[in-house]
């Protein structure tokens, strides 16, 4: 069986480094191209091997020339509309790691999908942990009233709340049938932004990764759901089954919970 042909759009950042060094190591992949806005040479020296894989800071070319079967996405959200449009005109499947993008974008890449059979999965997270988290959070959203999300990241990330914040307040809420109660006059500005009833607090500082903590309470008790990521290592394992499964649907698919069966 010939590996699956991929190129990550985004390639030279913190998480497009780790997914090019993911796909180079997996047999079944092959990484056949790359795409950054900050690009300084014409190709990119694959890891742990004399390797390399054109380079290039137009994705139109790439697409045309690599002939991929996957496009691999995690560059900033008002480049990200515009590179699946491109990819879905070649008959390019998605896998879309980028978060802060809109409902009314998710939408567009669900039609875009649709419109030319191609597969696209797009995820707020895709540490295994941390949807694990999600999932259990929904499990016990149904016997609390109350509840706060922390979120703790580095101070690099620009979009507050994070992508999975609102994910796990939303899947919390829909679990529950409907939002949690919270305390009258609740001041957000000093609260935190507010998703269906859950206050949710953005951290950013030096020294952090990802973390986040759920806190449900009720009389006599609180209940805690933390997950603490360590290094962008642990979003690979995800990342690798997206390509891999993106490439058998039609449609996009939104959250790896659903990949996973959760």
């Amino acid at each position: 069986m010939e590996p699956i042909r991929v190129i990550v759009h985004g390639a030279l950042g913190r998480m497009g480094q780790e997914v090019v060094k993911a796909v180079s190591s997996d047999p079944d992949l092959q990484l056949v191209g790359a795409v950054d806005s900050q690009v300084s040479d014409s190709w990119l020296a694959l890891p742990d091997g004399p390797g390399k894989a054109p380079l290039s800071s137009d994705l139109k070319e790439i697409l045309a020339s690599a002939n991929p079967q996957v496009m691999v996405d995690f560059s900033i959200a008002r480049a990200t509309i515009p590179a699946v449009q491109l990819a879905a005109q070649h008959g390019v499947n998605v896998v879309i790691g980028t978060t802060g993008l809109s409902a009314d974008e998710i939408a567009e890449i669900d039609q875009l999908a649709v419109a030319h059979k191609i597969g696209a999965v797009a995820a707020s997270n895709f540490a295994l942990g941390a949807v694990l988290m999600m999932h259990l959070a929904r499990i016990a959203a149904k016997y609390f009233d109350h509840c706060e999300i922390i979120e703790l990241h580095h101070h690099r990330k620009v979009d507050a709340p994070s992508g999975t914040a609102i994910s796990t307040a939303r899947g919390m809420s829909a679990a529950r049938g409907g939002p949690f109660s919270h305390s009258p006059g609740e001041e957000l500005d000093s609260r935190g932004q507010q998703v269906e009833g859950i206050a949710i607090h953005s951290v950013r500082l030096p020294g952090l990764m990802a973390h986040q903590e759920v806190i449900m309470g009720g009389p006599g008790q609180t209940l805690s759901i933390r997950h603490d990521t360590i290094n962008r290592e642990c979003y690979m394992p995800g990342v690798i089954m997206a390509v891999k499964e993106v490439v058998k649907r039609t449609g996009l698919v939104c959250g790896l919970d659903n990949l996973l069966g959760l």
